[in-house]
């Protein structure tokens, strides 16, 4: 099986001066403060409950927390930069609060909204634009000297899924994430995550085909996140619902760590962090 240490590959983040060493696989945790989000459980409404649900994860084993405002999920309904950031901020800065050594990652496409939420606790900014979607984007991570997740997709949360075609999934998802970290080193980003996107503009079988080349994208020397939470590539193939697909989850999960994943994002982080333990007892 893969291991974890690819020549080369960059195995720490730079997170408000910490050192984040990822040379061992770690786990994010997915805290939605949306009224929509595709998995009902992972909607929390309001500080009290995001906290909870924070406590929880981190006493898990999550390495990150990340807290999203806004539903990217297909045809989810498009709300304004304000009311993202209401929905945002104050949880933001409740985390920090109450758990000042959490890391928490910002899951945004608004170059402002990410920057409010880091000037109120945050660390990291992650992009399901891939910069595609706010051309302020990569120039306010530049600026804010913050780690980076780059995402892959095409079009917007509500027109993606009539763009899923491709001659070759794989070849095109490298080459746009390529050419996108080329540009953000020209601007002296130094932290950058790489994200393929599963789901994102992509049919459940595109999505597979990805992950079954996940290691491929250590040519890029850069740590690679995988979010396959309880999405629609697993429970199509089941025929359940987001609900039932914990045990699918964890399946995808262990099969991206043996690609040589470096974080898996998560509904769920108690599992995934078991998927890990077990994973490095089987790789000492």
């Amino acid at each position: 099986m893969a291991k974890n240490t690819f020549f080369g590959k960059k195995v720490t983040l730079n997170v408000g001066g910490r050192l984040i060493d990822l040379s061992a696989p770690k786990v994010m945790g997915i805290i939605n403060t949306t009224p929509d989000s595709f998995f009902a459980d992972s909607r929390k409404q309001g500080v009290d409950e995001a906290l909870q649900q924070a406590e929880k994860m981190l006493a898990d084993g999550a390495a990150f927390l990340d807290l999203g405002a806004y539903s990217s999920r297909p045809g989810a309904v498009d709300i304004s930069a304000q009311e993202e950031t209401d929905r945002l901020l104050p949880v933001v800065e409740a985390i920090a609060k109450a758990f000042p050594e959490a890391i928490m990652s910002i899951d945004t496409f608004r170059a402002g909204v990410a920057e409010a939420a880091i000037k109120s606790g945050a660390h990291i900014i992650n992009d399901i634009g891939g910069g595609t979607l706010d051309d302020e984007m990569f120039a306010t991570v530049a600026r804010l000297q913050v780690p980076y997740i780059l995402m892959h997709m095409k079009g917007t949360p509500q027109t993606m899924t009539q763009l899923a075609q491709y001659d070759d999934v794989f070849n095109e998802v490298f080459n746009d994430l390529a050419a996108k970290y080329q540009q953000l080193k020209r601007l002296g980003v130094h932290d950058v995550i790489i994200d393929p996107g599963f789901g994102f503009a992509k049919t459940a079988e595109q999505s597979y085909a990805l992950l079954n080349k996940v290691d491929e994208f250590k040519m890029l020397d850069l740590p690679v996140l995988t979010g396959v939470s309880r999405k629609r590539m697993i429970y199509g193939v089941l025929g359940s619902t987001a609900a039932e697909a914990l045990n699918g989850t964890t399946v995808l999960n262990t099969i991206a760590l043996t690609k040589g994943t470096d974080i898996l994002r998560v509904h769920d982080v108690k599992e995934a962090v078991e998927a890990v333990k077990i994973w490095e007892a089987v790789n000492r």
